[in-house]
């Protein structure tokens, strides 16, 4: 999924906003595996010249998705609004252990996009909560052909825990913007 140019420049606005995260402007996309938040995480760190943290590398594994949160808070968002760098250690899926470290160093713009990280606790840091939905055929024809049929068990599993999450965070109707799994504005009804 990308977004056509005239959503892009809807989100570089939204995301000039006033900083919560220190002197660093967070944005948040959120939103059922499959849905596109990758991708659209890629095309606006481009526009705003900003790092990109995945969800995926703070998980430690299928059954990782709060803990991951946890980490995100702990590891990268509480140190920077302390005026800190953040800093996390990646997870390797394959190898089922924690790998190398990241830095995640103060700047203007900062994206988290993943599964969870539109939590409640995160709303006073963050200058922008995007969530980003589609269809769960359609997602999970797009997951499993990123992760192997290998996974299916565990994705379907995986999307029985996302909506446990997002049901008890209500992240969906708490966005700012919320977005398709084709790029298309959904809310707020006026567009960007």
């Amino acid at each position: 999924m990308s977004v056509g140019p005239e959503v892009l420049e809807g989100l570089v606005r939204r995301a000039q906003a006033a900083p919560r995260l220190g002197a660093t402007r967070l944005v948040i996309i959120d939103g059922p595996s499959g849905s596109g938040k990758t991708t659209l995480a890629d095309q606006l760190a481009e526009a705003l010249t900003a790092q990109v943290v995945h969800m995926d590398d703070l998980y430690d594994g299928w059954n990782g998705m709060l803990a991951g949160v946890d980490r995100l808070g702990q590891q990268v968002l509480e140190p920077m609004a302390a005026g800190r760098d953040g800093r996390y250690q990646r997870y390797d899926w394959h190898a089922g252990e924690y790998a190398e470290w990241h830095d995640v160093p103060q700047a203007e713009h900062l994206i988290v996009e993943g599964c969870g990280a539109g939590a409640r606790r995160f709303d006073g840091l963050s200058t922008l909560l995007v969530w980003v939905e589609a269809q769960d055929a359609l997602r999970l024809t797009r997951t499993l052909a990123r992760d192997g049929e290998d996974a299916g068990d565990h994705l379907r599993a995986w999307m029985a825990a996302e909506r446990a999450v997002y049901w008890a965070e209500g992240t969906a109707r708490r966005a700012d913007v919320r977005l398709n799994g084709w790029g298309a504005v959904t809310w707020p009804p006026t567009g960007l």
